[in-house]
């Protein structure tokens, strides 16, 4: 998996700043992932910037509240995170059609198709590839497995395998809740706790196909069990999954080492 964070992003924009005209008026990021290029080039360039669609209605903001006449602006770079396809770049194009100024279209990252497609770019990404920025917002979570504590929800502070415990899962505060349906949540929280689990899934509204937990009497036992990155990591194996979150950093190892199959880790907001 070629994967991209957000400091590659700045440090790619960086050493390729110099391609990147610097007589333009205003730097106009494709909604949404390239408002973050857009916002970066703009502080670095001294430019104002807007989105697509601002533009298209004149919405341009300078430095403070003052708005800028659409008129002023002669010369603009369009940017967008990355061009696979050229989609999202191609309907850009076609909404800022019309417009008077000279449009200069650019993306950070293209795959060798969508070099074509702009007139800058910063690095060629060939596929697999997978962003920071849209780590959970990717239709490859429909072939993936997720960890629950520590991904989709936080970590329980206490675990008596009691009332405080069923506290603790029951409210929950989420974190990171894909837009897509997962495949499988591959969870070490015991069997016992499914109902409660399961509530709480529909209540944040994830989408999941399968929920897996650990079929053990206690916390006891679990912990003399003490196999939960091998247990999850035989149960990727065996599917025919092609990513898993997973929070603990020590668990991503042992699944990877187990399936050798990529692995993202949220403890370190990168694969391991």
């Amino acid at each position: 998996m070629n994967y991209r964070s957000f400091a590659d992003m700045n440090t790619a924009i960086v050493a390729n700043l110099h391609k990147f005209p610097h007589d333009v008026d205003l730097v106009v990021g494709v909604p949404r992932s390239g408002m973050l290029p857009a916002n970066i080039l703009a502080l670095y360039l001294n430019k104002p910037f807007t989105s697509v669609e601002q533009y298209r209605n004149g919405v341009i903001y300078a430095n403070g509240s003052r708005l800028i006449d659409r008129s002023e602006i002669r010369k603009i770079l369009v940017i967008d995170d990355s061009v696979s396809s050229g989609s999202a770049m191609t309907a850009a194009k076609e909404l800022l059609n019309g417009t008077p100024a000279e449009k200069v279209y650019a993306a950070v990252y293209v795959t060798p198709k969508g070099s074509r497609l702009v007139d800058i770019y910063c690095e060629v990404v060939k596929q697999p590839r997978l962003f920071q920025w849209n780590v959970f917002n990717t239709q490859r979570i429909e072939g993936a497995m997720f960890d629950m504590d520590g991904v989709l929800c936080a970590d329980p502070a206490i675990d008596d395998d009691g009332e405080q415990y069923i506290r603790e899962i029951t409210n929950a505060q989420p974190l990171y809740i894909p837009k897509y349906t997962i495949d499988t949540i591959v969870t070490c929280r015991l069997e016992k706790y499914r109902a409660i689990t399961e509530k709480w899934l529909q209540d944040h509204g994830v989408q999941y196909k399968h929920l897996v937990m650990l079929d053990l009497p206690t916390r006891a036992a679990r912990l003399k069990w003490g196999r939960h990155g091998k247990w999850k990591g035989e149960r990727y194996a065996q599917s025919s999954n092609t990513l898993f979150y997973e929070s603990s950093l020590h668990q991503a190892r042992q699944i990877k080492t187990v399936t050798d199959k990529p692995v993202f880790c949220t403890e370190i907001m990168n694969f391991v």
